[in-house]
């Protein structure tokens, strides 16, 4: 079921050097075409100026590809049709030849696969603004918390109920650390001082030191969440992006949009609502988000290969 398209990184993966997971439901579903692609491939240039290398992972004709080659991935760029695969669809999508964008549950089940432990994404899914009406709880929590990996991300998407999601995070025991900062950062804005993230860390290195105790001294089988926060150039106004946000959930149920359509529809509104300036930082985070995971992922194999 899982293949590798790319020989630098099936190199990479058979000699334990630096990979970064990238997904593809941004590509997909995430991003408005052509950005789309052009962001896909900013976030590969970012992890490769570190020295590790990237792995976009997608269901490709039915197969579930570690490393998607660029002509495949202008292919799936261009695919009206593709769906937007969690961990749950995999199989189904394989089994139909269908091509599909990996969300962050499907990418951290291509990365327990394949061996990956570092997965650059945008924001996580997480608990849905009104669950308690409709029990709407991304697939990618309970992921996250059965994975070896970190994920880096810009926090939760804005679109969420963050503290119900922070919450869920430490119910299953998934460590939130901040990249310098205390508050966890919130997608399209750097966040208030309500959310606070379990510890903060200073660098890179020191997030691959708690990686490594996690999983090597306590031999915890579960996931990371690194939060890195956008860019302040780049970042709304925390109150400017909830009153969107706000109007968004408003109109989403009175469409009665729910389930995996519910995200990429709210952040096409906040498209929409901001002149598309929500698209230029989606994209702006992403490619940090790639960069910073690129330097965790060395600091990994740097760390691993003083350990052996």
């Amino acid at each position: 079921m899982l293949s590798v398209g790319c020989n630098d990184v099936a190199k990479a993966l058979e000699s334990g050097a630096g990979v970064v997971a990238l997904e593809t439901a941004v590509l997909t579903h995430g991003i408005p075409r052509p950005r789309n692609l052009e962001a896909i491939q900013l976030m590969q240039e970012a992890v490769r100026t570190t020295g590790a290398i990237p792995a976009v992972i997608a269901v490709y004709r039915g197969r579930l590809v570690v490393g998607l080659r660029d002509d495949h991935l202008q292919e799936l760029a261009e695919d009206k049709s593709a769906v937007k695969a969690g961990a749950r669809d995999l199989a189904a999508v394989c089994a139909k030849g269908a091509n599909a964008g990996t969300t962050v549950s499907g990418t951290l089940a291509a990365c327990q696969l394949a061996g990956i432990s570092v997965f650059a994404t945008g924001g996580i899914g997480g608990v849905h603004r009104g669950w308690s009406q409709h029990r709407d709880i991304s697939a990618d929590l309970g992921e996250m918390a059965n994975t070896p990996c970190c994920v880096v991300s810009a926090g939760a998407k804005s679109v969420l109920d963050l503290p119900a999601t922070l919450e869920a995070l430490e119910t299953l025991s998934v460590p939130v650390l901040g990249l310098g900062v205390d508050n966890f950062p919130q997608f399209h804005s750097r966040g208030d001082n309500s959310l606070k993230v379990s510890h903060r860390v200073e660098s890179t290195r020191e997030a691959a030191l708690i990686c490594l105790h996690h999983w090597e001294t306590l031999g915890r089988e579960g996931g990371i969440l690194l939060a890195n926060p956008v860019a302040k150039e780049r970042a709304f106004d925390y109150q400017e992006i909830e009153r969107h946000v706000e109007d968004a959930v408003t109109d989403a149920i009175q469409k009665d949009v729910r389930g995996q359509e519910l995200t990429p529809f709210l952040l096409d509104y906040l498209a929409t609502a901001t002149a598309n300036r929500s698209i230029e930082t989606n994209i702006a985070l992403l490619a940090s988000n790639a960069k910073i995971a690129g330097n965790l992922a060395m600091e990994l194999h740097q760390l691993l290969g003083t350990n052996k």
